[in-house]
């Protein structure tokens, strides 16, 4: 059985560490001559407004620039770095175009002569996946040579880990990504992820956990300064030593388990050779999925301070990412309204699959999806729907407020302030440095 190899090394000094990786893993060996590299990094969520947590959330502008020096010195001139940013309205090009300058992108553009794109103002491509999955991807992808893929080290409410092969979905356009996020009882999230990279261009995967999250993908889980490099030709096998790394055996992630069947290969790490450091002196078990009561109706926080008369189910794999931000926004909203006094018997619905609880008084449908689905639900007595997609944050307000939860507005009017709440659990810890988002 042909053995593929993955690196682990411990980061500790800039340039130095990703160029070990890059040499133990042999990762960019098959690099052409002369190529067209396309350099995907890990952008999940950015605000104009406020500083937020970007340890283990987004990639390291440390890693990117790295790796864009060890690119130059192969001789490589034609370099793009290259994401799709989701942002809280879609049609957004001024937020992406401010992380491309404040992560210092702009700064390796003069520096190295590399180009910096936003894939939405790009066109894109229909691509067949096989296994009935046809999605659109960035014409920029199939442009490019090679594809050096710089994701995050970290765990997935919804997808267990978010690794290599998830870092791909930012190169779609939104419908595709609203398509990943679908009800079919078979071809659900994970079967979508699982076949992301069936068509890319040879590949070296980076996975950045200099800085790792649990709970991810974005800024509500616990972040971690952890100092690990995981580096690999073949994105499979880097995603499966990743899993290890964070504490999950590859079977217990589904879209592994779909990936291994796609490819043909053993869920297992029998067909990798690891190199470096050994799984068992890195690995670090983290949480992937955010704490419920035990039903599922509420989460524990909201149960810790007592509220009663509502239910916010748990999450499932249908809600997309635009409602899973917004739902941040409503937990926040809902804790601080709550006064001590029981709510009417509400409840909350997100995603796509959710159908309401007979006997609820009230029930707030969240976006265009769970309305369509529910919007003729004998069961709901109350219908309170928030329509859009996404959301329209004067809607959210209006239904909690018509459902007796007096929220104030000022989390629906400055929902790009939510994330900046966040950096109080890092003040004076010193091991969270911004310099590692910045090029010097």
């Amino acid at each position: 059985m042909e053995k593929r190899i993955v690196a682990i090394v411990r980061y500790e000094k800039p340039l130095e560490s990703v160029r070990k990786a890059v040499d133990l893993s042999h990762g960019l060996d098959h690099l052409p001559s002369r190529a067209k590299v396309l350099i995907k990094p890990n952008l999940v969520f950015w605000t104009r407004t406020t500083p937020f947590p970007k340890w283990g959330v987004i990639t390291t502008s440390r890693v990117v620039e790295d790796m864009v020096v060890l690119l130059k010195e192969r001789g490589i001139d034609e370099i793009v770095i290259a994401e799709g940013m989701t942002t809280y309205d879609p049609a957004d090009r001024e937020t992406p175009a401010h992380a491309f300058e404040s992560l210092g992108y702009n700064l390796l553009k003069r520096r190295y002569g590399v180009k910096i794109g936003n894939v939405f103002e790009r066109p894109f491509k229909r691509i067949d996946l096989g296994s009935g999955v046809v999605l659109n991807f960035s014409t920029e992808l199939f442009e490019s040579d090679f594809l050096v893929n710089l994701p995050v080290l970290k765990t997935h409410a919804q997808a267990v880990v978010s690794l290599g092969i998830k870092n791909l979905k930012g190169l779609l356009d939104i419908p595709s990504r609203k398509r990943c996020h679908n009800p079919h009882p078979e071809k659900d999230l994970n079967y979508m992820i699982a076949r992301l990279a069936n068509r890319i261009p040879p590949c070296f995967t980076l996975l950045d956990g200099i800085f790792t999250s649990e709970r991810g993908p974005s800024f509500e889980g616990r972040l971690r300064r952890s100092n690990i490099l995981i580096a690999s030709s073949d994105i499979f096998s880097a995603d499966k030593v990743g899993a290890k790394v964070l504490g999950y055996d590859p079977s217990e992630v589904p879209y592994l388990v779909h990936a291994a069947q796609d490819f043909n290969r053993p869920v297992d790490l029998s067909d990798v050779s690891v190199v470096g450091e050994r799984i068992e002196s890195v690995a670090s078990f983290h949480e992937h999925a955010f704490p419920y009561t035990e039903d599922g109706s509420l989460p524990k926080p909201l149960e810790k301070l007592g509220v009663r008369g509502l239910s916010y189910r748990r999450y499932d794999h249908t809600i997309c990412t635009y409602c899973s931000g917004f739902t941040t926004v409503m937990l926040m909203a809902i804790a601080s309204a709550w006064k001590g006094e029981p709510w009417d018997e509400v409840e909350i619905l997100t995603g796509k699959m959710m159908r309401p609880t007979p006997g609820k008084k009230k029930t707030i449908l969240v976006g265009r999806c769970m309305y369509q689905a529910n919007k003729e639900n004998p069961d709901i007595q109350e219908m309170i729907p928030v329509k859009g997609c996404p959301p329209d944050p004067r809607e959210a307000l209006k239904a909690l407020q018509q459902a007796g939860i007096e929220a104030s507005p000022a989390f629906f009017e400055n929902r790009d302030m939510v994330a900046g709440f966040f950096m109080k659990r890092y003040e004076g810890r010193p091991e969270f440095e911004e310099s590692f988002f910045k090029i010097a």
